[in-house]
Order: structure tokens, then C-alpha cells, then sequence
């Protein structure tokens, strides 16, 4: 018998042409068990991280220590992820420009973005365990050809454009670096890599460590409640992300009363090739390249009037946000200009608008 190839769906324009649709029943069935496929995927990479991250605690303080530290002037906050608006919008270019002065925190995938565009972040925060890819947001002095080879995690994805060329902006976040990392501190979780804590110490940057909050720690044979007994540090209920991690110190160790979002998209542009988005690799390996486009949404933003793609863990995120800014001493305004993190509490508006009103 003749087999045929199956219908593979590369952009959204070929995804069924439902425009109700938001997502299918498959969706929603990972989303509800999203936390457990994360720590299936992860938690012993957390545990062993902090387990061995026992060994740098000396070589950084308590996150706890930042609440008598205050960063940036006034009472508002700005953290930049690196999601794809940020080619877009250029949040870093607007900051400078207007010669804002608040707190400005970046995600390590935002180093890249601020430290070109002159900005020095007040806050770097790191949370991901992955073992080999996370030190390259810091410039990997280590990064091999063959790494290159067998990871196309940066070159793949609708990323800064200078990953366009891996060795190159290696080259030039190394630099950046060497002039700016001293002036920056990091919020660095327990469960990074080994691979970034020695370029964070080599680097010269002051850490403050905290534990991710993997459960409640007031249950039975909490492992979060185990973490913090280890070393000490408090844990924080990071959302399952580093733009919300950056989010929750802004509001609960900083104390900023209005913090603003930029390139936290939780989703992509329309005209994202699926093989371009963050996770495509996990979803093929889920379910297989021919079903992999029902592994992603069409969502639509009403503020901005257009449609975005989304992925499981990302609307995850999403929900996970939301239910924690329900409960948020802050004012959260979204400045990403599109994707999908929008909702109750969540004042959506440009940089510029929120801009004007902290100035």
C-alpha cells in the first residue's frame, strides 16, 4: 500500500480556519497537567543544582537583603524579558531615551537587549537549570563549534537578531560584559547551572540567592520547605518563568507599587513560523511533527486588535501570572504591545504611556 506524508502546519495562516477558535481539547488537557509535566521535565535538575549551588552560597547574600536595598528612584519598576516584541517595540531604546530612573530589572535573555541600547540593568534575575544553554544570555567564554552543532535553540527562534550569527554575539555580550557586569546585581536562583554561577562570579556580579517555590512549604515532605532548610534562602513563588520571577521581586522583595512589562509576550506574532517558537522541539517529541500544529492557539488580543500564537506552557504562564498579580501589593501595566498576557489587574498600555505617568 502507498503511504502518504502528513499535512505538517508551519505558520498560523495554515492552522484550520476556525477563527473562534481559541484552542482544542489536547491544549487544554496540557495546560491542566502542565505543572506536573514541568517537574517531570526539570526537578532533578533543579535539586541537583542546588544541591551543588551549597558549595557558592558565601559568594552572595540572602534575595531577602534587597528589601534594604532600594533600586532605581521612586516607587515603579521596569523588567525586560526578551520575548518578540521586543524587536518590535525596542523597550531598552524608549528607557534610555527618556532617561527614566526607576528600578530596571532585566531577565538574563534581556541582558543582551539592554546592555546594546545603554542600558545597565539595576537587577539581572536567573532561574532556568538547564545545564548548557542559559550561560550563553551572559556571553559564554567556553562556547565551542561543536555546541553549536548540536544545539539550535538561539539560531532558530525569533530572538535578537544578532544570534543570527552565535559566535559573533557571543563575542559581543562577552564584551558588553567585561565593561557593564560589575555595575549589575543578580537575583540567582539555587536551581541554575553550574555553568552560569561560575560566570556570574567570574563576571564580578553581586548575587542574592533564593530558592524556586516547587510546592506549598507548609505540606508534608515539601521540597520546597527542604530547600530552604538546606541553604537558608527564602524561596519565591516564581511562576514558572523568569519574567514572572522578575515580576514577583518587583512587587514583593522591592516593594514597587507600579511595575511595567516589556517582552513578556507568552505567545508570538501571527506570522511565527511554528518551527520557530520556543518549545517546537518538546512539542514535536510529544506528539509528533505531523500533530504538532494542535499543540498551538490562536488567541486574540483585543487591545491591539490582532491575533497571536500561543503553546501550552505559555498560556500556563499566562494563567499562573494572572492568579498571582490577583494577589499583588503593585499596579502591573503590560508595555509589551501584543501577545497574550492580558486579563483582571492587568493595565495594558505602551512604554511611553506608562512612562508618562511615573515621570
Amino acid at each position: 500500500m502507498t503511504r502518504t506524508t502528513p499535512r505538517v502546519h508551519r505558520n498560523l495562516d495554515e492552522l484550520p480556519a476556525d477563527p473562534n477558535r481559541e484552542d482544542g481539547a489536547l491544549v487544554r488537557r496540557l495546560i491542566a497537567d502542565m505543572e506536573r509535566m514541568t517537574w517531570d521535565r526539570v526537578g532533578a535538575h533543579v535539586l541537583r543544582n542546588a544541591d551543588r549551588n551549597l558549595q557558592f552560597k558565601e559568594n552572595g547574600k540572602s534575595l531577602a537583603t534587597l528589601r534594604s536595598h532600594p533600586l532605581g528612584e521612586g516607587d515603579s519598576a521596569v523588567i525586560v524579558a526578551a520575548g518578540p516584541s521586543v524587536r518590535r517595540q525596542n523597550p531598552a531604546e524608549v528607557l534610555r531615551t527618556r532617561g527614566y530612573c526607576g528600578a530596571i530589572i532585566a531577565t538574563d535573555s534581556g541582558i543582551a537587549h539592554c546592555l546594546r541600547n545603554g542600558i545597565v540593568p539595576h537587577l539581572v534575575v536567573s532561574l532556568d537549570p538547564h545545564p548548557t544553554r542559559i550561560v550563553r544570555w551572559f556571553g559564554d567564554p567556553g562556547l565551542r563549534e561543536q555546541d553549536l552543532e548540536e544545539d539550535d535553540y538561539y539560531r532558530r527562534q525569533d530572538l535578537d537578531p544578532i544570534f543570527a550569527n552565535e559566535v559573533q554575539a557571543n563575542r559581543e555580550i562577552i564584551a558588553l560584559m567585561r565593561k557593564h557586569s560589575r555595575q549589575m546585581s543578580i537575583a540567582l536562583s539555587t536551581s541554575t547551572s553550574l555553568a552560569v554561577v561560575e560566570r556570574v562570579i567570574e563576571a564580578g556580579m553581586q548575587i542574592y540567592w533564593w530558592n524556586p517555590m516547587l510546592d506549598d512549604p507548609e505540606m508534608p515532605d515539601s521540597r520546597t520547605r527542604e530547600l530552604m532548610n538546606m541553604n537558608g534562602f527564602p524561596a519565591l513563588n516564581a511562576g514558572g518563568n523568569v519574567g514572572s520571577a522578575a515580576w514577583m521581586i518587583a512587587d514583593a522583595v522591592l516593594g514597587k507599587r507600579r511595575v511595567a512589562l516589556t517582552g513578556m509576550d507568552f505567545g508570538y506574532y501571527g506570522d511565527t513560523p511554528l518551527t520557530a517558537t520556543q518549545y517546537y522541539r518538546e512539542a514535536v517529541d510529544l506528539v509528533g511533527e505531523d500533530r504538532v500544529a494542535e499543540l498551538f492557539s490562536r488567541i486574540y488580543n483585543p487591545h491591539v486588535k490582532a491575533w497571536f500564537l500561543s503553546d501550552p506552557a505559555y498560556q500556563w504562564y499566562r494563567q499562573c501570572f494572572l492568579e498571582m498579580v490577583s494577589e499583588a501589593q503593585c499596579e502591573t501595566y503590560n508595555c509589551t504591545e501584543g501577545g497574550i498576557l492580558f486579563g483582571p489587574n492587568v493595565i495594558f498600555c505602551s512604554l511611553a504611556a506608562f512612562l508618562d505617568q511615573v515621570a
